[in-house]
């Protein structure tokens, strides 16, 4: 069994549900990078700027590197009654933090190469300059749809993407080169808050993740009417998706299956809530990221969003 054979059957071993290796070289859509980051989509996001070289060359992120081995992470789990009533909470949010579930596993394939030879294996997982979608497509493991997000043929689009940088010589797998969105727009069509300019373009100032996650301060009053209820993340361009309703299928990973929700909820947990009792509760769950403050603006906003709901039909 070759190298990259024992690499791919270890990493269904721990639990990932597809492995694909790409090399390192530039990727071919840069100036579509540079064009979505001066039409000012990326919002408050200034870190996209500064990594920019390093997303249009993934090689600058770990000179060394020869190879990159591609990761999928289903963290698909169905939805609860409750899932559905806000203040809603994205699937991907309601177990524990997935990078550091991820990239727990990330390492121990990392120590498989490592114990083969390699000099160099880095791990990322959502937290680096990587451009990891277009990494996943060209080693093979699905297409970006017109959500912007990549969908795995047979799986979906259910799917955390995480990368090994390597200086072992891996061969890289054939691209997925078939776009198997056709005509559908399902996702664009779904979008509460019109946030997609085009097919595969998001300005993301106007994404329900985007303002219950990285957006500071309040969220524009004009699209609160449009986040369906949602507190944390959104799920809809990916709830709608063919590929995701005919081919999901739940998790096997405990740590991503629901361990909290906010299920009946409403204005005032938050809001009665110190820090240490918000750690205590939510710390090494993705709540961290918008931390306390930010979770009592995405209630209120979730709530509001349903109450006009409520009243408009």
């Amino acid at each position: 069994m070759s190298l990259a054979a024992e690499l791919k059957a270890r990493a269904l071993e721990l639990g990932f549900l597809a492995c694909g290796i790409t090399d390192p070289s530039p990727t071919p859509h840069g100036d579509r990078l540079d064009a979505w980051l001066a039409k000012g989509y990326a919002g408050t996001m200034r870190y996209l700027h500064r990594q920019a070289r390093r997303r249009k060359n993934p090689r600058i992120n770990v000179p060394a590197s020869l190879a990159v081995v591609v990761l999928l992470e289903n963290y698909y789990w169905p939805d609860a009654g409750a899932d559905l009533v806000a203040p809603r909470v994205a699937k991907y949010a309601r177990g524990e933090d997935y990078h550091r579930i991820t990239r727990r596993r990330l390492e121990a394939l990392a120590d498989f190469l490592l114990e083969r030879g390699a000099r160099v294996a880095h791990a990322y997982v959502d937290a680096g300059p990587v451009p990891e979608r277009e990494l996943a497509q060209r080693a093979g493991l699905g297409w970006i749809g017109k959500n912007t997000m990549l969908i795995r043929p047979g799986a979906g689009s259910f799917c955390f993407i995480g990368t090994i940088f390597t200086d072992l010589p891996l061969p890289p797998d054939p691209p997925s080169t078939e776009d198997h969105c056709g005509s559908c727009t399902r996702c664009l069509d779904a979008c509460p808050t019109a946030a997609f300019v085009e097919p595969r373009v998001l300005d993301a100032t106007r994404c329900i993740s985007y303002l219950t996650i990285e957006q500071r301060g309040p969220i524009p009053e004009p699209l609160v009417a449009g986040m369906a209820g949602y507190a944390f993340g959104c799920d809809i361009c990916n709830d709608v998706c063919p590929w995701n309703q005919r081919f999901a299928d739940p998790t096997a990973v405990p740590e991503l299956q629901p361990h909290h929700s906010l299920a009946g909820v409403d204005e005032t947990y938050f809001e009665t809530m110190d820090d240490d009792e918000f750690r205590r509760r939510y710390g090494g769950t993705a709540f961290e990221r918008p931390g306390l403050a930010g979770m009592r603006r995405n209630v209120r906003a979730a709530l509001a969003s349903a109450h006009r709901e409520e009243h408009a039909s």
